[in-house]
């Protein structure tokens, strides 16, 4: 029996360290936050995706009485940008969330599970690492790939 350890890569940064581009992106996708319907769990997240010919995308959650109906922001953006930007390939996201007074939290938070997988795809389809940036209200925690968020990844298919 051996032991393996999973690492995943994380720069931490804060936004003035970013490059405008990046800045960009996380300011989109903190605006995003105010566009989420979330009167159940009053927590409002926001995404923004860069595509490759540099069009911002975004999305947020919208929540639903019947729970599994609802949608999280990344697969609302991701799944926008699939259909109306088809073959744009995804290069960055940015995700960031608020409280129901619109706090921005103060740790990043990540994607779900059904998040990561969704956005695993679209990863590969676009057949390059895709940035991603958790964004918190002090630090920005910047992730070189999605597939570094899923280690052992559902990736046949």
């Amino acid at each position: 029996m051996t032991d393996m350890q999973i690492v995943c890569p994380i720069r931490v940064a804060h936004f003035d360290e970013l490059t405008p581009g990046q800045q960009a992106l996380v300011t989109a996708a903190r605006s995003a936050t105010g566009r989420s319907y979330a009167p159940y769990s009053n927590f409002h997240v926001g995404a923004a995706l860069l595509l490759e010919s540099g069009e911002i995308v975004t999305g947020a959650n919208q929540e639903n009485a019947a729970t599994p109906s609802s949608m999280c922001a990344e697969r609302s953006a991701v799944y926008y940008a699939g259909a109306q930007h088809p073959g744009d390939p995804l290069r960055a996201i940015a995700i960031a969330a608020c409280d129901e007074s619109g706090n921005e939290v103060t740790q990043p938070i990540s994607p779900c599970g059904a998040c990561r997988q969704a956005l695993l795809e679209y990863e590969k389809l676009a057949g390059a690492p895709v940035e991603v940036m958790l964004a918190g209200k002090n630090e920005i925690y910047i992730i070189p790939s999605v597939r570094s968020l899923v280690p052992l990844a559902f990736t046949e298919f």
